[in-house]
């Protein structure tokens, strides 16, 4: 069930233009890469636009940078993603063909394997459960490391570069200048909206799984020795998922109990969590789950923010205390100082960083799932998005294309746009019209019929219950206002 589930909504994905896959037509397009169309893109930049207000607008002390998507090769000899961001690969001698170990293995045993073992385990992983090529039947070679970097050259003496896996390295390397250019405190963020690229072994799960994708990540910087007060989320109960059990507790007992090691933590879980239920997720489909063994290179303590799926728990935001690490880095093979003085100690340090990663291509695709009904009663597919999240915000139609409706309708149409995502729509049935705006999650619909040529009023049709009002022309705007973002 739950499979059909996500085949309806790539279905639609693909019908309603939200997105498909890069050069569709040709032979040889690569997996791992889609194009968001007119729908898509308005979904998109509605989340885009949610975090900004409310990890940005109503934050005071995290400002945004946009930084360059290819940087020069030190940069990731500092990072050291050189050296530790791999997958274990696993490929075959006689056919060439290649996959994930961790993924070739879950498909023959139906249990997930870390990807995060001695490339040993997963030989003998491949021994024991006497795992062969897919394709062709021919005993695997041994497994190795792959680096998902992508590599690219610059310049007339093709100088080595690469396409960063990650935007925040960016934000690492201006630290010093963005610190000293903006006087900002500790603690301070620095945001960053874009694209980040890897070279995934096998690319799947249609967004879930990307080589081009975009991040929302920001990244705290702080003083470890001063933590913050968080009274304003001290009472917001968090789901942290622990060695299998889901644990609903407040911020400041789970800060108490040293479950989250610090306020500043807890607090900015306690706004990623806010985002999310006023993106749209179901509050009883999110979790934070602890990540131990298995967290990044660099990570002091891990969380990873997860919503439940067709697909399953779906990871969408990783939550990483990096501690010192990436400036001390940077500082290194840089040569310059990465130093700052923290003005309420007054003394020199290299601060830490708490980091909010966000798949924004993994959100869409979550909201999508989440946000899927079918209404068998009333033989229609809806979308139940957050009003300013849909796409298309209001949706404009006459009842008939004559006797003045149409010219009603298009002031009215023009008028909203000036104010919301607008569509016009004259074409078919008033019943078929709504149903297309439904496939898309357009949460009102307005209906210029012959009353309205009476007594200037129209009909506001809303979406999850399909009731409709009547109201004046000029109380329209008034009617959807408290509807907006």
């Amino acid at each position: 069930m739950e499979e059909e589930k996500i085949e309806k909504i790539m279905e639609i994905a693909l019908k309603r233009a939200f997105f498909w896959p890069t050069a569709e037509f040709y032979s040889d397009r690569q997996a791992g890469f889609y194009d968001y169309g007119p729908y898509g893109v308005m979904l998109k930049n509605n989340i885009i636009n949610l975090w900004r207000k409310i990890f940005l607008s109503e934050e005071e002390n995290i400002i945004e940078i946009d930084g360059s998507q290819i940087l020069p090769e030190s940069v990731f000899i500092a990072s050291g993603h050189l050296q530790h961001f791999t997958d274990p690969l696993v490929g075959c001698p006689r056919c060439n063909f290649k996959a994930r170990a961790d993924k070739l293995i879950e498909e023959k045993v139906k249990k997930q394997i870390s990807e995060k073992l001695p490339l040993s385990e997963y030989d003998k992983l491949i021994q024991k459960y006497k795992i062969k090529c897919p394709k062709c039947g021919s005993s695997l070679k041994k497994t190795e490391n792959w680096n998902m970097m992508l590599r690219t050259e610059i310049g007339v003496d093709f100088k080595k570069c690469y396409l960063r896996p990650e935007t925040c390295q960016s934000i690492f390397a201006s630290f010093p200048r963005i610190y000293r250019t903006m006087r900002v405190k500790l603690p301070f963020g620095i945001a960053q909206v874009g694209k980040s690229f890897r070279n995934e072994v096998s690319p799947r799960q249609g967004l879930v799984r990307l080589r081009e994708f975009t991040q929302a990540e920001i990244e705290i910087f702080f003083n470890p020795e001063r933590d913050i007060c968080m009274e304003k989320v001290k009472e917001e109960i968090l789901p942290l998922y622990i060695e299998n059990k889901i644990l609903k507790i407040k911020c400041g007992e789970a800060v108490k109990k040293k479950i989250i090691s610090c306020n500043l933590i807890a607090y900015y879980l306690a706004l990623l969590k806010n985002f999310s239920i006023k993106a749209g997720l179901p509050e009883e489909k999110i979790r934070f789950r602890y990540v131990d063994k298995e967290k990044p290179f660099y990570a002091k303590e891990t969380w990873d923010f997860e919503c439940l799926t067709s697909l399953g728990w779906l990871e969408l935001c990783a939550c990483n205390h990096r501690g010192d690490y990436d400036l001390i880095r940077h500082q290194k093979v840089s040569g310059k100082s990465f130093e700052i003085v923290d003005e309420t100690t007054n003394k020199k340090i290299i601060p830490n960083i708490f980091e909010l990663s966000l798949g924004i291509d993994r959100l869409v695709l979550a909201l999508l799932d989440t946000n899927y009904k079918e209404d068998a009663q009333n033989e229609r597919v809806l979308f139940t998005f957050k009003p300013y999240i849909a796409p298309i915000f209001v949706a404009v139609f006459p009842l008939v294309k004559k006797g003045g409706m149409s010219e009603i309708a298009k002031q009215i149409y023009h008028e909203l746009k000036k104010d919301f995502s607008c569509f016009y729509d004259d074409s078919g049935s008033i019943g078929r019209r709504y149903r297309r705006q439904d496939e898309i999650g357009t949460p009102f619909c307005i209906t210029i019929d012959s009353q309205t040529l009476q007594d200037n009023t129209v009909t506001i049709r809303e979406r999850d219950s399909m009731q409709q009002i009547r109201v004046s022309k000029e109380k329209i705007k008034e009617e959807l206002k408290d509807y907006k973002l």
